[in-house]
């Protein structure tokens, strides 16, 4: 079963989700405020090479999160 990304419309929480793919553009709801906005966004992945990133990097991030919420980053 593939993992999807979420996000709520209405506290612009970010999250994934395990789903059947006759399910990913079901409506799902929130994780974090239990709303029922949350519509499916693009994913992105991550690459390295060595200790370069090479691909999937977002600013603001680390290595680690590929600019997600990570305690190696802070962000």
């Amino acid at each position: 079963m593939p993992i999807y990304e979420y996000t709520c419309k209405e506290c612009g929480y970010h999250f994934e989700a395990l789903r059947q793919m006759k399910e990913a553009d079901l409506p799902i709801t929130c994780k974090h405020c239990l709303g029922n906005q949350a519509t499916r966004t693009l994913s992105t992945f991550f690459a390295k090479s060595g200790d370069h990133a090479v691909a999937g990097t977002q600013q603001g991030g680390c290595g680690h999160c590929s600019g997600g919420s990570c305690a190696s980053c802070g962000h």
